[in-house]
Formats: structure tokens, C-alpha cells, sequence
């Protein structure tokens, strides 16, 4: 298990890079308004009250539960599938390397890749009422990936697809859903500080996206070169000596 760590680091770390994409950092306090029903003003006040802050928990719990669901269910069925092409594992391994740098190459926006400018997402015009309807908002959220959250999801997928057990390909999935859920959690929990953060941030923001574009570009010559499955016996012979 220690020889899965480093791919399991690289999925949390991929749910924190969805987390703070362009397209979806900036959408955070609409998100947790309309999924919570608080005003703006009550949620980014310094001291909120007892009850916003129960209601903005129980609600992100139930979104965050959502899309877990829905990307691990992804998670299982890529691995499952990969189990399929086991026999081919060098052609899939390199063909889902070269998609990957594809889609850091359009992540960094360094070069627009056109075809993979769509965008489809499923619009919730009217939240159904209660927890129930924060559970089908994350169900919506998780099937309406934009240019930003997908391809870096894709990636985790494909990597999923590569694994040898069903298990392997929940648990990364479930760390991905984790990276991106855990900040979320917290900024509707403290609204005021995510948005002292945010105002500071948000300058950085093309940066960021560059140096993301990047890491997908990096794992993507990792998978495709075996490097991936190298650094995760070095990582395992480090774990052992460590102990």
C-alpha cells in the first residue's frame, strides 16, 4: 500500500487545484447562498450566529456528500473498465498520458486547444427545498464539470483506469472529493475569512492556472513514461526504511 501513496497525495492535491480553478473559486459564495438559502450578509458576517453556522454546515455536508457519490461511483467505473485493458496497459497508459498534457497544455491557456473549450453543466434554476435539495445541487455540480474542474478530473479518472484494483480507483476518487470538499466546508463555515483570502488571491489567479496547466502537463509525462508507477516504488522503499 505505501507504493500508492504518492498517487493517492497527487489526487488530494488535484480536488485542492479543482477547488481553486478559476471557474469555480469565484463561485463559492453563490454556491453556498443558494445551497444554504442564507443571505450573503448574514453568511460573511465576522461572528455569524449559531444557527447560520449549523444551517451552512449541514448543507455543504450534504452538497459535499453528493458529488463524492457521483465521483466515486466515476472512480470505481474507470477502474472497473481499466480491469478490461489490462492486456493493452502500456497503449492505455500512453494514450492517457498524452490527453493528460493536452489538457494541462489547455488548463495553462498557454495554448488554446479549441476542442476542448465546450462546456456542460446541468443549471438548477430553483434549489428543491432542504437537505435533500443541497444533495441534488452537488449531484448537478458534480455533472456539470466545466473547462476547468474537467480536465483535471479526467486526469484522476485516467489514472483510476490504470489501477489494478476497483478499491484503488474508490479511494483515489474519494481523496479527489476530499480536496475539494474540505475548502469548501470550511469557507462556508467562515464566509468573512474566505473572502479576506479570496480579494488577496484572486491577483494570482492566471498564475495559478499556469502552474496547474503545468502539473497536469508533469503527471501526464509521468503516466505516459511509466514514471508515475516508478516514483511510487521509490516512495514505498522510502516508506519501508522510514520504518
Amino acid at each position: 500500500m505505501h507504493s500508492q501513496h504518492v498517487t493517492y497525495v497527487g489526487a488530494f492535491i488535484a480536488g485542492l487545484l479543482s477547488f481553486l480553478s478559476p471557474c469555480v473559486l469565484p463561485l463559492i459564495p453563490s454556491y453556498i447562498t443558494y445551497i444554504t438559502g442564507i443571505s450573503f450578509a448574514d453568511l460573511q458576517a465576522e461572528h455569524p450566529s449559531h444557527i447560520v453556522r449549523r444551517k451552512a454546515m449541514l448543507h455543504s455536508l450534504a452538497f459535499i456528500a453528493a458529488f463524492t457519490v457521483v465521483f466515486v461511483l466515476l472512480g470505481a467505473s474507470a477502474t472497473y473498465l481499466g480491469s478490461f485493458l489490462q492486456e493493452h496497459i502500456g497503449v492505455v497508459r500512453k494514450v492517457g498520458g498524452v490527453l493528460i498534457v493536452l489538457f494541462g497544455i489547455h488548463v495553462s491557456g498557454l495554448v488554446p486547444l479549441h476542442f476542448l473549450m465546450g462546456e456542460k453543466r446541468v443549471q438548477l434554476h430553483q434549489k428543491p427545498a432542504g437537505y435533500v435539495g443541497s444533495f441534488l445541487v452537488g449531484i448537478a455540480f458534480a455533472a456539470g464539470w466545466t473547462p476547468c474542474i474537467g480536465p483535471i478530473l479526467a486526469s484522476i479518472l485516467m489514472v483510476a483506469a490504470t489501477e489494478g484494483s476497483i478499491m484503488q480507483g474508490i479511494i483515489l476518487l474519494l481523496l479527489y472529493s476530499l480536496g475539494l470538499g474540505i475548502p469548501f466546508f470550511l469557507s462556508a463555515l467562515a464566509m468573512h475569512q474566505f473572502l479576506t483570502v479570496f480579494n488577496r488571491f484572486k491577483k494570482f489567479i492566471r498564475v495559478f492556472e499556469i502552474c496547474t496547466g503545468l502539473f497536469l502537463v508533469l503527471v501526464g509525462v509521468l503516466i505516459y513514461t511509466n514514471g508515475l508507477a516508478r516514483l511510487s516504488g521509490y516512495a514505498g522503499m522510502l516508506f519501508k526504511g522510514i520504518e
